[in-house]
């Protein structure tokens, strides 16, 4: 006998307590292996492929593509076979997930063999011209059973809803003869509605900008994600913010010497990062977090240093896990991977948490200042701008020169001003003189 198993939608990490249906990868009536990917979720860290701890045949999927489903929920149901006689069981995924609960998993069946085997609706009343109209049943809720894979596929490929359809034949199963009738009824009914329409006046035009109410995008996502960290930012966080012009000339001239001395290139990014961390480890209360409820700053050890990515599925923020204890060249090369990843939506809930400062490069987008809002619940963060040839007094004379505006903003539970100054200027002195930066090394 085969049996039917739930799927449900599993605990992803990091505390992820939802996630959006973003493509289904399997239809109903596919045959699916242990540890195959059937869908594709965005949660509020990343893009995420979940795998089917189970092997056989998908009888049902719950959600269509942009639901919302808590963890938990019923994604898909799979019929199983139970092992020949002198098979041993076979053991479930090892590529489990956490709440997959495939301790006791089936055998991995790629097919059911039976059809009989497949769990029945009851009988629902069969096609006949010459009796009397029959109320439509409601729509099936489960598995719903077909006489074979040929007609299922032969129902999908011509849009017929498997569900809605009642079956002629024992118990209610779906004969091809149903499908092939359904394919008529649906064709006779756009040829009316084709016909319906080509008689119809036209619509009155809509009003050019939408309705009086606008249009509505959900919070959903990652997008409900940063709307909802935003928000407790500036609920929670007395922030304030500082910054200073600073003439850049001598630490782009560093960068071309170094890039020069040959092998891998060194990024802008991974340079002003080098100059975070100097900075950090001479102000530690940057690197810190409020504990409310005990009424502490904890200052950190290690600095796990988050940089803002803007991508197609909006901004993230990556994390560059032991930034204190890398060099520039590495710090380049992961802040590369890095966004590789998350721009090909591949980047995982533990590359996007656990930060204890960002840095905030704004200046990619053509933009001088910001005052940026605190990834909560770090403490500090540092925007950078761009950096442009502007009239600068330099040596007692005007001169044009690379600036740049650095400003900081910090969480004023954790320090005053003076200390938030002191980091800032520390870095504005790095970047104008980047052998100040040697002292620390």
């Amino acid at each position: 006998m085969a049996q039917v198993l739930e799927f449900k939608l599993p605990d992803l990490g990091e505390g992820l307590t939802e996630a959006s249906i973003v493509t289904w990868l399997v239809q109903v009536g596919d045959v699916v292996a242990v540890d195959q990917p059937v869908v594709e979720v965005e949660t509020a860290k990343a893009m995420v492929e979940v795998p089917c701890p189970y092997g056989g045949v998908v009888t049902a999927r719950f959600g269509e593509e942009g639901t919302e489903l808590p963890v938990g929920s019923p994604l898909l149901t799979v019929a199983v076979g139970t092992p020949a006689e002198g098979e041993g069981d076979d053991e479930g995924s090892g590529n489990v997930l956490v709440g997959y609960g495939t301790a006791a998993a089936p055998a991995r069946r790629r097919r059911v063999r039976r059809q009989d085997d497949l769990p029945v609706a009851p009988a629902a009343p069969t096609r006949n011209a010459s009796s009397a109209p029959v109320p439509e049943a409601p729509p099936r809720s489960g598995p719903v059973p077909v006489i074979s894979p040929l007609v299922r596929k032969l129902a999908r490929e011509h849009g017929v809803d498997l569900r809605e359809l009642p079956g002629s034949g024992p118990e209610g199963l779906i004969m091809r003869a149903d499908v092939e009738s359904a394919m008529r009824e649906t064709v006779q009914v756009r040829a009316h509605a084709a016909e319906a329409e080509a008689v119809a006046p036209a619509p009155a035009q809509a009003p050019v900008g939408g309705t009086a109410d606008g249009i509505r995008v959900p919070l959903r996502g990652l997008r409900g994600a940063v709307a909802d960290k935003l928000t407790r930012s500036r609920r929670e966080i007395p922030d304030a913010t500082c910054w200073v012009d600073a003439d850049a000339t001598e630490f782009m001239h560093a960068r071309v010497a170094m890039n020069a001395a040959g092998g891998e290139k060194i990024s802008v990014l991974a340079l002003l990062a080098r100059i975070c961390t100097a900075a950090l480890a001479r102000y530690p209360e940057l690197n810190s977090r409020v504990d409310m409820a005990a009424r502490e700053v904890v200052q950190l050890d290690a600095v796990h240093l988050g940089f803002a990515a803007q991508t197609e599925r909006g901004l993230v923020v990556p994390v560059v896990k032991d930034a204190h204890v890398r060099d520039a060249e590495s710090l380049s090369a992961e802040f590369a991977r890095l966004t590789d990843a998350a721009r090909a939506g591949r980047l995982t809930p533990g590359e996007l948490t656990g930060g204890t400062f960002t840095l905030n490069n704004y200046g990619v987008f053509g933009v001088d200042g910001s005052t940026p809002i605190i990834n909560h619940p770090e403490a500090a963060m540092l925007g950078v701008g761009r950096i442009i040839p502007k009239p600068w007094v330099h040596q007692g004379e005007l001169a044009v020169r690379q600036v740049v505006q650095l400003s900081l903003t910090f969480d004023h539970r954790v320090c005053d001003g003076g200390t938030a100054g002191g980091f800032l200027r520390y870095v504005a002195d790095c970047i104008e003189q980047p052998a100040v930066l040697l002292r620390t090394l």
